[in-house]
């Protein structure tokens, strides 16, 4: 139980996205930053420490977002779960409304604010509806990064993976287990597989991923904005991540 606790209070520090109206970095050392990589790349491991390392970054994560959805059964939820669940990637107007809507809940459309993206926008078109609304509030993005990671490493990742689905707190057997098998650290509550953490799903998404990922990186090459992070773990991949972040940051 103690060591629940313990946990919990990191998970709390480490992975709880703020909310509206907290402090964020301000001036001519904003970034707005969008995080690529195919699925299961470790997006949203790389952006939970982005979030402990510049604690004035904020985040919104696409598929967190849209889990939370499927969770509440909400409309956008039931539309989401049944693309997912086929393996087919989400239309872009249902995201990119999901995305957009959220953004100016929490109050981060404006040249001020610095936060990251992960998991959208995935096609052109999505990039162009979200460019488009970036500048109209003044808000563009700053800097683009694509994590790859080989995908023989991927695939073993995500047979390996349990979430837990309210939170989007995510676990892997090999390197972050929880601390009681098949249980959430924080809440106790029961963990789950993705319905698309098959090996049949993901030969599937990394095809279409294969197919949308050129156009938006050449997308975001135009604009000057685009780089690279490699390697097959986290431990690999961060350090270069964080030496783009700094260097935008004047840091």
């Amino acid at each position: 139980m103690a060591r629940r606790r313990d946990a919990a209070k990191k998970s709390r520090r480490a992975r709880s996205p703020p909310g509206v109206g907290q402090s964020v970095m301000a001036g001519a050392g904003a970034i707005r930053l969008l995080l690529l990589g195919a699925p299961g790349a470790g997006k949203g491991t790389q952006m939970g420490r982005l979030l402990q390392r510049f604690p004035g970054l904020q985040a919104v994560a696409s598929g967190d977002l849209l889990r939370r959805e499927i969770a509440a059964g909400s409309p956008l939820g039931e539309q989401a779960a049944a693309h997912i669940a086929a393996g087919r990637l989400l239309p872009d107007a249902l995201v990119s409304s999901a995305i957009l809507d959220e953004l100016a809940r929490r109050r981060w459309l404006h040249g001020g604010a610095s936060w990251l993206l992960d998991g959208f926008p995935r096609t052109v078109a999505q990039a162009q509806e979200l460019d488009a609304a970036l500048e109209r509030a003044d808000a563009a993005l700053t800097l683009v990064v694509e994590v790859a990671v080989p995908e023989d490493v991927i695939l073993d990742r995500i047979q390996k993976r349990f979430v837990h689905v309210p939170s989007g707190r995510v676990y892997n057997l090999d390197y972050n287990p929880p601390c009681e098998a098949g249980r959430d650290d924080v809440t106790g509550e029961p963990l789950s597989r993705r319905p698309d953490d098959t090996p049949e799903v993901f030969y599937k998404r990394m095809q279409e991923y294969a197919a949308t990922a050129g156009p938006l990186k050449e997308h975001y090459a135009r604009q000057g904005i685009l780089r690279t992070v490699r390697g097959p773990t986290s431990d690999i991949v961060f350090p270069q991540l964080e030496r783009l972040v700094q260097a935008q940051l004047g840091t």
